[in-house]
């Protein structure tokens, strides 16, 4: 795959939470490309890639031109109610890569804690040594391969969190009914069913996610060149998912849904489905 082929750069750009400045880098689409080839190749992912050119869907077309990795350099002062999560999702970036920017042992976040976004400015953790009133993020169930160690954080009196297991079940629930007539192109499919619970089955699919740690995962095994790897979607039946796995038996306008257990891919058995591509 060609590497980049320009290097953009822009002015200064004043934001509520400080000043930012915004470079990025260009990449031309060349025949065969598809968005998670190039996302792989350029360490970001699909739904930036979507983000940051204003994409309708994954659709790429030879000679297209896409801005890749663009970063923004800001500095963020903490404020009441806020989380990393939350700072994250502002910005658009995880927030895991804002405690390594930041140099933080743990979750917690304090009000007037000046925090470093992608991770240009050198702040670290000096900010803050008695915050009057502090807040702490609920970790979201990550789709990883890997247990991350854990530092206990600072004691401050707070509720007991809630398990981040529930969260995702509820959004679940809520996407299914939300999105009975989701926009997107849609295509239908021969849709069965798979549980991570098998005997040599290592419960992780290609793109990394651990159907282990969370049995209620959304996923569905795709033919990537059918239904890109990264992509979001709508399954009639079955609700908002990824496109994280993928199958030898999976194949053209095949897709292969996880459930968490035997009994539920036994009452799905195939059937004939709808698939509305969401980003």
């Amino acid at each position: 795959m060609k590497k980049l082929v320009a290097t953009l750069a822009t002015g200064i750009i004043i934001a509520g939470a400080g000043m930012s400045s915004v470079s990025a880098e260009e990449y031309q689409v060349e025949k065969g490309d598809n968005l998670w080839e190039i996302a792989q190749e350029n360490n970001t992912t699909v739904n930036d890639l979507v983000n940051i050119n204003s994409l309708k869907s994954t659709v790429i077309h030879p000679k297209q031109k896409l801005v890749i990795n663009e970063e923004k350099n800001e500095i963020y002062e903490v404020e009441k109610g806020d989380t990393l999560i939350g700072v994250g999702n502002k910005f658009g970036v995880n927030y895991k890569d804002i405690k390594e920017w930041n140099n933080l042992d743990s979750n917690l976040i304090v009000i007037g804690q000046k925090l470093a976004i992608n991770g240009t400015a050198n702040i670290g953790q000096e900010q803050v040594s008695q915050p009057a009133e502090a807040v702490e993020t609920n970790a979201p169930v990550e789709a990883e391969a890997k247990t991350a160690e854990k530092t206990e954080p600072k004691k401050v009196e707070k509720p007991e969190p809630k398990t981040e297991t529930a969260k995702v079940e509820k959004s679940n629930d809520e996407n299914t009914s939300k999105e009975s007539n989701p926009e997107g192109e849609t295509i239908t499919v021969s849709a069965t069913a798979y549980t991570a619970d098998c005997p040599g089955c290592s419960g992780v699919t290609y793109t990394g996610i651990d159907l282990n740690a969370n049995p209620n995962a959304k996923v569905i095994a795709v033919d990537p060149d059918v239904i890109p790897l990264g992509t979001e979607v709508y399954v009639e039946g079955y609700g908002r998912a990824v496109a994280g796995d993928i199958g030898g038996g999976i194949n053209g306008s095949e897709i292969d849904i996880h459930v968490g257990t035997k009994d539920e891919a036994y009452s799905w058995g195939v059937r004939t489905v709808d698939v509305t591509i969401l980003n």
